[in-house]
């Protein structure tokens, strides 16, 4: 049943009992739902302990009133750790956060800005260092456009009519300031970050996940000390949906190096 958070700034749904040993971080464009069937009560091992928010801008939860990055979705979730005047939040730490996508990038932003909250991350087909072969170019059409519109030669309807055709189907689909966040968050670098995890990190990944392949879990391996990598065989980009026993078996495994 969905419910308020975080004092009313976020809204989602728990799962057994509080506060929650879990935090689970959807995609770009998803919702918790997506976690029901590996923590939630679709999950075949059973319920766990779990907080699942809508992140700002997506389900209930309504858009942020700026162009966010990671590090201030990060700290919007710094209130579901603890109440107000210092009360018991609805998540305990330190909490094994299982991030997705999206959400992934928020979990790598929360760990390593606040490490006594995150006792262990779970990670799974999140964007984190470039694909292979090295960021896109926009195409020269789009470009030329951009350029002709910097110039005040076309107008900003003959912009967007070309963000509509070369962009990619998260830009498309993106409005007002979710655009403005989904720009800003796909500039943004996570070496410093994941250099600074201190963390069991545990990559699940799919070898036929198209926006995050698996040589981006490889190198992020080799840069998180802690780091364990297990390969989903025939899955794509939405591991939660498609090999939701696979990450089910991640965070139990973090769980049990998660005191309490």
């Amino acid at each position: 049943m969905l419910r308020s958070l975080a004092g009313g700034a976020l809204f989602g749904e728990a799962w057994g009992q509080a506060p929650a040993r879990v935090l689970a971080l959807h995609g770009w464009a998803r919702s918790h739902g997506d976690f029901a069937g590996v923590v939630g009560p679709a999950a075949e091992g059973g319920v766990v302990d779990t907080v699942a928010p809508d992140l700002p801008g997506f389900g209930a939860t309504p858009p942020p009133p700026g162009a966010w990055g990671t590090a201030e979705y990060a700290e919007a979730l710094l209130a579901l750790f603890e109440g107000p005047g210092g009360t018991a939040g609805d998540v305990r730490s330190p909490a094994v956060v299982l991030g997705h996508s999206f959400g992934g990038r928020v979990a790598v932003a929360l760990a390593a800005a606040r490490p006594e909250l995150v006792g262990a991350l779970v990670l799974t087909g999140v964007p984190l260092v470039p694909k292979p072969g090295g960021r896109r170019r926009p195409p020269a059409g789009y470009r030329a456009v951009r350029t002709l519109r910097r110039y005040g030669l076309v107008g900003e309807a003959r912009l967007e009519t070309a963000r509509q055709r070369y962009g990619s189907p998260d830009y498309r689909q993106a409005e007002g300031v979710m655009r403005e966040v989904l720009v800003r968050v796909v500039g943004e670098r996570y070496e410093a970050a994941l250099s600074a995890l201190r963390c069991p990190v545990e990559l699940v990944w799919a070898d036929d996940d198209a926006e995050a392949p698996l040589a981006v879990a490889e190198a992020v391996a080799g840069m998180v000390p802690q780091a364990r990598l297990s390969r989903c065989e025939g899955a794509g980009h939405l591991t939660p949906r498609t090999v939701p026993g696979a990450l089910r078996a991640a965070v139990d495994r973090a769980l049990a190096l998660v005191p309490g």
